[in-house]
């Protein structure tokens, strides 16, 4: 099974803080199939540590105002490349990013509060079939 992941999800520390999200529980789950780590935000150009993205209308804008939707559209469309030709069956993806979150994402008013929704990311892969779920609902992929 070839698994696209979230990259902070292996221990990569790529998160806008600086840091990951590693689940040793995904990890453990994923032995024995091809992995394929991703982070769209540095494909994208952006450095880590970096401030705190939001989804906004839409588009991505950081806590500080500026305008960062060009470089996470980059980074989608570089991860995506990245897959060109490769059959993924799933896709587990970091909870609540404005690139990876699969059901929720922060409304983008950088006050914690979330709504329906997903990153860009994740919508780009469900666009074009790929099963993609919250690593918080790793519970409910059987085959991994």
């Amino acid at each position: 099974m070839n698994v696209l992941v979230s990259a902070c999800l292996l221990g990569e520390n790529c998160k806008y803080n600086g840091k990951n999200n590693r689940s040793e529980a995904l990890i453990r789950r994923l032995q024995g199939h091809h992995v394929i780590p991703v982070c769209p935000e540095v494909l994208g150009g952006l450095g880590v540590p970096r401030p705190c993205v939001e989804l906004r209308d839409g588009k991505a804008v950081d806590c500080n105002g500026r305008d960062v939707d060009a470089a996470f559209r980059a980074g989608v469309e570089k991860a995506l490349r990245q897959i060109e030709g490769q059959a993924v069956d799933l896709a587990v993806l970091q909870s609540r990013s404005p690139t990876c979150g699969v059901k929720q994402i922060y409304d983008g008013s950088f006050s914690g509060r979330l709504i329906d929704g997903q990153g860009l990311l994740a919508a780009a892969l469900t666009a074009r079939g790929v099963r993609v779920v919250d690593v918080e609902d790793l519970d409910s992929v059987p085959e991994l």
